[in-house]
Protein backbone atom coordinates (compact mmCIF):
# COMPACT_ATOMS: atom_id res chain seq x y z
CA UNK A 1 0.00 0.00 0.00
CA UNK A 2 1.28 2.97 -1.04
CA UNK A 3 2.21 6.15 1.66
CA UNK A 4 -0.41 8.65 0.12
CA UNK A 5 -2.58 8.66 -3.29
CA UNK A 6 -2.10 11.82 -5.28
CA UNK A 7 -5.23 13.88 -5.84
CA UNK A 8 -5.78 17.89 -5.45
CA UNK A 9 -5.89 18.03 -1.70
CA UNK A 10 -7.46 21.55 -1.81
CA UNK A 11 -9.62 20.44 -4.36
CA UNK A 12 -11.91 19.22 -1.55
CA UNK A 13 -11.25 20.04 2.33
CA UNK A 14 -13.07 19.86 5.48
CA UNK A 15 -13.80 22.90 7.19
CA UNK A 16 -15.62 21.71 9.86
CA UNK A 17 -16.95 18.32 11.67
CA UNK A 18 -20.02 18.20 9.76
CA UNK A 19 -18.16 17.75 6.24
CA UNK A 20 -16.63 14.36 7.39
CA UNK A 21 -19.22 10.95 7.50
CA UNK A 22 -20.15 10.41 11.19
CA UNK A 23 -18.03 13.92 11.76
CA UNK A 24 -19.94 14.29 15.22
CA UNK A 25 -18.72 10.96 16.24
CA UNK A 26 -15.20 11.05 15.21
CA UNK A 27 -14.82 14.94 16.67
CA UNK A 28 -16.64 13.49 20.28
CA UNK A 29 -13.83 10.79 19.85
CA UNK A 30 -11.06 12.87 19.25
CA UNK A 31 -12.07 15.58 22.22
CA UNK A 32 -12.28 12.39 24.87
CA UNK A 33 -8.98 11.57 24.22
CA UNK A 34 -7.43 15.21 24.27
CA UNK A 35 -9.39 15.93 27.62
CA UNK A 36 -6.91 12.77 29.08
CA UNK A 37 -4.06 15.62 27.71
CA UNK A 38 -4.77 19.26 28.42
CA UNK A 39 -4.42 18.88 32.46
CA UNK A 40 -0.79 18.01 31.66
CA UNK A 41 -0.19 21.06 29.29
CA UNK A 42 1.21 24.07 30.85
CA UNK A 43 2.41 27.31 29.27
CA UNK A 44 0.75 30.64 28.03
CA UNK A 45 -0.19 29.69 24.55
CA UNK A 46 -1.68 27.64 23.00
CA UNK A 47 -1.77 27.33 18.79
CA UNK A 48 -5.18 25.50 17.84
CA UNK A 49 -4.16 25.07 13.44
CA UNK A 50 -7.32 25.23 10.76
CA UNK A 51 -10.82 24.73 11.46
CA UNK A 52 -11.39 21.40 12.80
CA UNK A 53 -8.94 22.21 15.78
CA UNK A 54 -10.79 25.34 16.45
CA UNK A 55 -13.88 23.30 16.81
CA UNK A 56 -12.23 21.04 19.31
CA UNK A 57 -13.13 22.01 23.56
CA UNK A 58 -9.86 22.51 24.86
CA UNK A 59 -11.66 24.39 27.69
CA UNK A 60 -9.68 22.31 30.29
CA UNK A 61 -6.47 23.20 28.99
CA UNK A 62 -4.42 25.36 32.11
CA UNK A 63 -3.01 27.22 28.94
CA UNK A 64 -4.90 30.94 29.22
CA UNK A 65 -4.19 32.39 26.05
CA UNK A 66 -5.90 30.34 23.17
CA UNK A 67 -5.14 31.00 19.76
CA UNK A 68 -7.03 29.75 16.41
CA UNK A 69 -5.21 30.38 13.08
CA UNK A 70 -6.35 29.85 9.55
CA UNK A 71 -7.04 31.94 6.70
CA UNK A 72 -11.16 32.40 7.33
CA UNK A 73 -12.29 35.56 8.48
CA UNK A 74 -13.56 34.28 11.99
CA UNK A 75 -9.97 33.14 13.19
CA UNK A 76 -8.20 34.80 15.82
CA UNK A 77 -5.08 35.43 13.60
CA UNK A 78 -5.46 34.91 9.84
CA UNK A 79 -2.90 33.48 8.06
CA UNK A 80 -1.06 30.36 5.66
CA UNK A 81 0.14 27.38 8.10
CA UNK A 82 3.13 27.05 5.73
CA UNK A 83 4.34 30.64 6.67
CA UNK A 84 2.73 31.43 10.40
CA UNK A 85 2.51 35.25 11.51
CA UNK A 86 4.07 34.02 14.46
CA UNK A 87 7.37 34.80 16.10
CA UNK A 88 10.54 32.22 17.47
CA UNK A 89 10.07 29.77 19.80
CA UNK A 90 6.71 31.51 20.95
CA UNK A 91 3.91 28.76 21.55
CA UNK A 92 3.36 26.46 24.72
CA UNK A 93 1.50 23.61 22.73
CA UNK A 94 0.21 23.34 19.08
CA UNK A 95 -2.73 21.38 18.32
CA UNK A 96 -3.38 20.61 14.15
CA UNK A 97 -6.19 18.92 12.64
CA UNK A 98 -6.45 16.41 9.48
CA UNK A 99 -3.53 19.60 8.33
CA UNK A 100 -1.22 17.07 6.87
CA UNK A 101 -3.62 15.34 4.73
CA UNK A 102 -5.32 18.28 2.67
CA UNK A 103 -2.36 20.91 2.29
CA UNK A 104 0.22 20.81 -0.34
CA UNK A 105 3.64 20.88 1.78
CA UNK A 106 3.03 19.09 4.64
CA UNK A 107 6.48 18.73 6.06
CA UNK A 108 6.76 22.28 5.49
CA UNK A 109 3.98 23.33 7.85
CA UNK A 110 5.58 20.76 10.24
CA UNK A 111 8.84 22.90 10.13
CA UNK A 112 6.91 26.00 10.30
CA UNK A 113 5.14 24.55 13.43
CA UNK A 114 8.75 23.55 14.88
CA UNK A 115 9.81 26.99 14.23
CA UNK A 116 6.97 28.47 17.10
CA UNK A 117 7.21 25.66 19.38
CA UNK A 118 9.45 25.99 22.44
CA UNK A 119 12.08 23.89 23.47
CA UNK A 120 9.90 21.15 25.73
CA UNK A 121 6.69 22.23 23.89
CA UNK A 122 4.33 20.15 23.19
CA UNK A 123 2.55 19.42 19.72
CA UNK A 124 -0.79 17.61 18.73
CA UNK A 125 -1.39 15.70 15.38
CA UNK A 126 -4.73 14.19 14.52
CA UNK A 127 -4.62 12.40 11.33
CA UNK A 128 -6.01 9.83 8.75
CA UNK A 129 -4.76 6.31 9.45
CA UNK A 130 -4.53 4.46 5.79
CA UNK A 131 -3.64 1.67 7.60
CA UNK A 132 -7.33 0.86 8.44
CA UNK A 133 -10.69 -0.13 6.67
CA UNK A 134 -11.03 3.43 5.66
CA UNK A 135 -8.79 3.17 2.96
CA UNK A 136 -11.04 0.98 1.02
CA UNK A 137 -13.04 4.53 -0.03
CA UNK A 138 -9.86 4.78 -1.90
CA UNK A 139 -10.39 1.81 -3.89
CA UNK A 140 -14.03 2.81 -4.94
CA UNK A 141 -14.05 5.75 -7.74
CA UNK A 142 -16.94 7.15 -6.12
CA UNK A 143 -15.69 8.01 -3.24
CA UNK A 144 -12.30 9.33 -4.47
CA UNK A 145 -13.64 12.88 -5.21
CA UNK A 146 -15.10 12.98 -1.36
CA UNK A 147 -13.98 13.93 1.38
CA UNK A 148 -11.98 12.83 3.33
CA UNK A 149 -11.19 10.32 0.59
CA UNK A 150 -9.95 13.16 -1.70
CA UNK A 151 -6.91 13.96 0.76
CA UNK A 152 -3.71 12.53 0.95
CA UNK A 153 -3.15 9.68 3.30
CA UNK A 154 0.01 9.35 5.44
CA UNK A 155 0.73 6.10 7.79
CA UNK A 156 1.69 7.31 11.20
CA UNK A 157 4.83 5.58 11.22
CA UNK A 158 5.85 7.86 7.96
CA UNK A 159 4.72 11.07 10.23
CA UNK A 160 6.38 10.05 13.56
CA UNK A 161 9.85 10.14 11.03
CA UNK A 162 9.17 13.60 10.21
CA UNK A 163 8.80 14.00 13.78
CA UNK A 164 12.05 12.45 14.61
CA UNK A 165 14.24 14.60 11.64
CA UNK A 166 12.79 17.89 13.46
CA UNK A 167 13.77 16.51 17.13
CA UNK A 168 10.19 15.37 18.06
CA UNK A 169 10.06 12.67 20.79
CA UNK A 170 6.30 11.08 20.50
CA UNK A 171 5.01 10.18 23.82
CA UNK A 172 1.83 9.18 22.77
CA UNK A 173 -0.09 7.46 19.70
CA UNK A 174 -3.70 6.91 19.74
CA UNK A 175 -6.07 5.32 17.00
CA UNK A 176 -10.07 5.08 17.38
CA UNK A 177 -12.87 4.97 15.54
CA UNK A 178 -12.62 1.45 13.76
CA UNK A 179 -15.29 2.19 10.75
CA UNK A 180 -14.39 2.32 7.31
CA UNK A 181 -17.01 5.73 7.48
CA UNK A 182 -18.55 4.23 3.87
CA UNK A 183 -21.92 4.41 5.81
CA UNK A 184 -23.01 6.26 9.02
CA UNK A 185 -21.03 4.91 11.84
CA UNK A 186 -22.45 2.91 14.71
CA UNK A 187 -20.22 3.42 18.50
CA UNK A 188 -22.03 0.42 20.01
CA UNK A 189 -21.28 -2.13 16.82
CA UNK A 190 -20.01 -5.53 17.70
CA UNK A 191 -17.56 -5.20 14.83
CA UNK A 192 -15.80 -2.03 15.48
CA UNK A 193 -15.50 -3.74 19.18
CA UNK A 194 -14.03 -6.53 17.67
CA UNK A 195 -11.91 -4.92 15.40
CA UNK A 196 -10.44 -2.72 18.63
CA UNK A 197 -9.87 -5.49 20.45
CA UNK A 198 -8.11 -7.70 17.90
CA UNK A 199 -6.32 -5.04 15.93
CA UNK A 200 -5.76 -2.27 18.21
CA UNK A 201 -3.18 -0.22 15.60
CA UNK A 202 -6.02 -0.27 12.77
CA UNK A 203 -7.96 2.40 14.02
CA UNK A 204 -9.33 4.95 11.20
CA UNK A 205 -8.40 8.06 12.76
CA UNK A 206 -5.02 8.62 15.03
CA UNK A 207 -4.13 11.15 17.72
CA UNK A 208 -0.10 11.64 18.02
CA UNK A 209 1.01 13.69 21.16
CA UNK A 210 4.79 14.64 20.54
CA UNK A 211 7.58 16.88 22.47
CA UNK A 212 10.09 19.26 21.25
CA UNK A 213 13.31 17.65 22.73
CA UNK A 214 15.67 19.67 24.81
CA UNK A 215 18.88 18.18 24.27
CA UNK A 216 19.41 15.76 21.25
CA UNK A 217 18.49 11.73 21.29
CA UNK A 218 22.03 10.95 20.89
CA UNK A 219 24.28 11.62 23.55
CA UNK A 220 27.60 13.62 23.26
CA UNK A 221 30.63 12.07 23.61
CA UNK A 222 32.47 13.22 27.03
CA UNK A 223 35.99 14.97 25.67
CA UNK A 224 38.97 13.12 26.55
CA UNK A 225 41.12 15.37 28.67
CA UNK A 226 44.38 15.84 27.20
CA UNK A 227 47.22 14.60 28.66
CA UNK A 228 49.81 17.64 30.12
CA UNK A 229 53.41 16.43 29.04
CA UNK A 230 55.65 16.58 32.05
CA UNK A 231 58.40 18.80 31.44
CA UNK A 232 61.85 18.71 32.74
CA UNK A 233 63.67 21.79 33.48
CA UNK A 234 66.82 22.24 30.63
CA UNK A 235 70.41 22.39 32.02
CA UNK A 236 71.25 26.03 32.04
CA UNK A 237 73.14 27.36 28.92
CA UNK A 238 77.14 27.82 28.84
CA UNK A 239 77.49 25.24 31.68
CA UNK A 240 78.85 21.96 30.88
CA UNK A 241 79.42 19.42 33.51
CA UNK A 242 83.23 19.33 34.38
CA UNK A 243 84.55 16.13 33.35
CA UNK A 244 86.60 14.03 35.99
CA UNK A 245 90.31 14.19 35.34
CA UNK A 246 92.49 11.14 34.98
Amino acid sequence: MSDHVNHSPRACKPIHWGDLPSGELVQANVQDYLETWWPKVFGYHLLKLGELSAGLNSMQCSIPHQVMLFEQDFASVIGRFENLPLQNSCIDAALMTLLLEFEDDPYRILRELDRVIISGGYLFIVGINPLSSIFFGKMWPKYQARVPWCGHFFTPARVKDWLGLLGYQVVADERMVFHSLLKEANPKSIWQHTLEAWLPNAGSFYVLVARKLDSPLTPVRQKRKVRQTKWSPAPTAGKATPRSKS
